[in-house]
């Protein structure tokens, strides 16, 4: 899928967010996520499936690759914002391809549209190879509050 241009793309952000990546705490930390690439409107992330995410059924519970999605929904609109909005998933569509059960998750997240107040970004996981989920979700853009 081609990645459409985007104006105000900021790679200083996007390093910034490759490196905060590499010792993330909360959910990204715990979950392991590293970001590979981020370039304007396209983010690659990776995954290790590890042990303490596998269900008693075989396979990553459904909310470890939502989770992973949602992530990297939000986290590749950073460099196309102005500094100091954020974004805040207002949902997002996931289909479950495959079970995933060993191996490296890795997440394409590109931006389909952007507007000034919302985007809609679509995600595709692979599973060393395989596709194991797409998903497709809308984003709330917000300014942050004005001082006065």
């Amino acid at each position: 899928m081609a990645t459409a241009e985007f104006e105000g793309y900021d790679a200083k952000i996007a390093e910034a967010l490759i490196k905060a990546h590499e010792s993330a705490g909360g959910l990204p930390g715990y979950l392991g996520i590293r970001f590979e690439s981020l370039t304007a409107g396209r983010l690659v992330a990776t995954m290790a499936v590890r042990d303490e995410l596998i269900t008693p059924m075989g396979a990553i519970h459904g909310g470890v690759m939502a989770g992973f999605v949602d992530h990297t929904l939000g986290c590749v609109l950073y460099p196309l914002m102005k500094r100091g909005q954020w974004a805040a998933t207002t949902e997002f569509k996931l289909n479950y391809l495959r079970a995933v059960k060993s191996g490296t998750l890795r997440a394409e997240s590109t931006v389909l549209a952007l507007g000034r107040r919302s985007a809609v970004v679509r995600v595709e996981v692979t599973n060393d190879g395989p596709l194991a989920c797409v998903a497709q979700g809308t984003l709330l853009i917000s300014d942050p509050p004005s001082s006065k």
